[in-house]
């Protein structure tokens, strides 16, 4: 059985997390990570889900938490991962990462932990989000730059970010396959007179409002055709089984980084 700690436990995306490995006997729920200024530290995680009382209560201290978790889940903010990180370190716990944002020094960071542990990291832990990823580089690869690269995404109103990091893990994807230059290749929105569409760059577009939980839509535009690649998500649930699923397979590695290609064996 695998000893979870999921930070962000107040969160939509922590409680779903909670709520389905509550559900899945691979998992004992050992503990919840909030800010200390967070109304739900103290509280059972049971009460936050809904479910009977698990007898474990939200707490803000990580490495306490993480003395006896085997895996920690992630999901918080940029601002939160280095706290976390060297917490994993310390107690020697995976470390499975969806938060989106991060700097390079913590890209850096999480490089030099995964000498000593076992980390899964990825800006979508969507099982269709991976194979979505797959697909991009694939299609890209098989298309010549007569076809025009359009990517957009929609997510809810209250989103911080934007590109989202899904699509921003597009662009580098896409970019690295068609051996572009995301400085100057790459175009976030366009307005007033652009001009004909130069040769061989790609558009990226961010819409923002209502709940949608997050669309991405990538079109590969030729003369005659388009082939295009479309993933909706309608419930967190999606991005939470993933999570689920990084746990597991981090759960049996040394060390090392891994990304959900490798989790899911289309690496």
């Amino acid at each position: 059985m695998i000893r979870l700690v999921v930070a962000g436990a107040a969160g939509r995306m922590g409680k779903a997390i909670l709520r389905l490995a509550a559900e899945d006997k691979s998992f004992q729920i050992a503990g919840g990570l909030e800010h200390r200024e967070n109304p739900a530290v103290g509280r059972d995680l049971g009460e936050l889900i809904g479910t009977p009382y698990l007898r474990v209560a939200v707490s803000s201290d990580p490495e306490a938490a993480l003395k006896k978790a085997d895996v920690l889940i992630d999901f918080t903010h940029p601002s939160a991962t280095r706290l976390h990180l060297q917490a994993a370190l310390k107690t020697k716990t995976a470390y499975v990462l969806g938060t989106t944002g991060l700097e390079d020094a913590i890209l850096k960071a999480l490089r030099q932990a995964a000498k000593r542990i076992a980390i899964v990291q990825s800006p979508n832990m969507s099982i269709g989000v991976n194979l979505l990823f797959k697909l991009a580089e694939i299609t890209a690869k098989a298309l010549d730059e007569s076809y025009d690269i359009e990517l957009a995404e929609i997510h809810h109103r209250l989103k911080k970010d934007a590109p989202s990091g899904t699509a921003m893990k597009l662009v580098e994807i896409l970019a690295e396959t068609r051996k572009k230059n995301p400085a100057k290749d790459i175009i976030y929105g366009r307005k007033g007179e652009t001009g004909a569409r130069p040769r061989g760059k790609i558009g990226v577009f961010a819409l923002r409002g209502g709940d949608v939980v997050g669309d991405h839509m990538l079109s590969f535009l030729g003369d005659g055709e388009r082939i295009e690649l479309t993933h909706r998500a309608t419930s967190r649930d999606a991005f939470a089984q993933g999570a689920l699923r990084a746990a597991k397979f981090v759960a049996n590695q040394r060390h090392g980084l891994y990304h959900m290609p490798q989790v899911l064996g289309i690496a």
